[in-house]
């Protein structure tokens, strides 16, 4: 599974189940339709309980990420119409949470953004 935990993590372990399959299906590693593990077995490959998976589908569901089918389990939802936002909402998360790190090893956010600044891809001029 693509999921990794980090104990160091501030977030709450269904928190980061929820932004790491948010993340999945952002960056195209998981699709429109795609089933998702069941909550046992993604409990027990992640060696959390059972309910921790529970709270991150139902998170997940909240934020319109997953659909719920009756018998068949989780899949990732079809993009909502307001999509085209989604990708600045998922940019932010990932920034506050490089944030966060940053000031826990005692960086700055310009130290941060000097780092992004050189190794992000330059756009070419023509």
């Amino acid at each position: 599974m693509f999921i990794e935990l980090k104990r160091e993590d501030a977030r709450p372990a269904y928190r980061q189940i929820a932004d790491e399959v948010t993340r999945a299906v952002a960056v195209g590693i998981l699709k429109t339709g795609e089933s998702l593990p069941s909550t046992r077995d993604l409990a027990k490959d992640l060696k959390v309980n059972v309910n921790t998976v529970q709270h991150a589908y139902r998170t997940l569901l909240q934020e319109g990420v997953i659909e719920m089918r009756k018998g068949l389990g989780a899949f990732v939802a079809a993009p909502s119409r307001d999509a085209r936002h989604k990708p600045a909402s998922v940019a932010r998360q990932i920034a506050e949470r490089a944030l966060r790190e940053a000031f826990r090893h005692g960086l700055l956010a310009s130290d941060l953004i000097a780092a992004l600044e050189e190794i992000a891809p330059r756009a070419r001029k023509s």
